[in-house]
């Protein structure tokens, strides 16, 4: 495993990981949504709340079916297929332990040559125009 976290390299991939993460927790979101108007709806005694909660209800249930339709398309998700879910799930949890083992301060943090040249440089050393 590759100790140096701050060399650009090894954030290659990261940008996917983070958006089956984010969607993954969008849609657990949106379902707690659905099932908290849901509870709402069925204690609320005005007709007038009761209509918007109702129309809220139904945008959030279409919500819910948006985030699952892309995740679908996207191979993020499979809700019938457990095997390739299990492993999507494994994935993620050894990306997690990972992650958590990854030394995210080091005492060097100096990149120091890393670049060809310096911000500047590139502006000749005048004010950026």
């Amino acid at each position: 495993m590759n100790h140096d976290y701050l060399d650009p390299i090894n954030s290659l991939h990261v940008p996917e990981l983070a958006d089956t993460t984010f969607a993954m927790d969008f849609l657990i979101r949106a379902k707690e949504g659905v099932r908290n108007l849901a509870f709402a709806l069925t204690e609320t005694a005005s007709p007038d709340a009761r209509a918007v909660l109702r129309n809220q209800l139904r945008q959030a249930i279409a919500m819910h079916q948006e985030i699952t339709e892309l995740m679908l398309r996207k191979k993020w998700f499979h809700p019938y297929e457990l095997q390739e879910q299990y492993q999507l799930d494994m994935l993620s949890a050894n990306n997690t332990v990972l992650i958590g083992q990854m030394n995210l301060f080091p005492d060097d943090t100096s990149r120091i040559g890393m670049f060809d040249r310096t911000p500047d440089d590139a502006n000749h050393g005048g004010a950026l125009t």
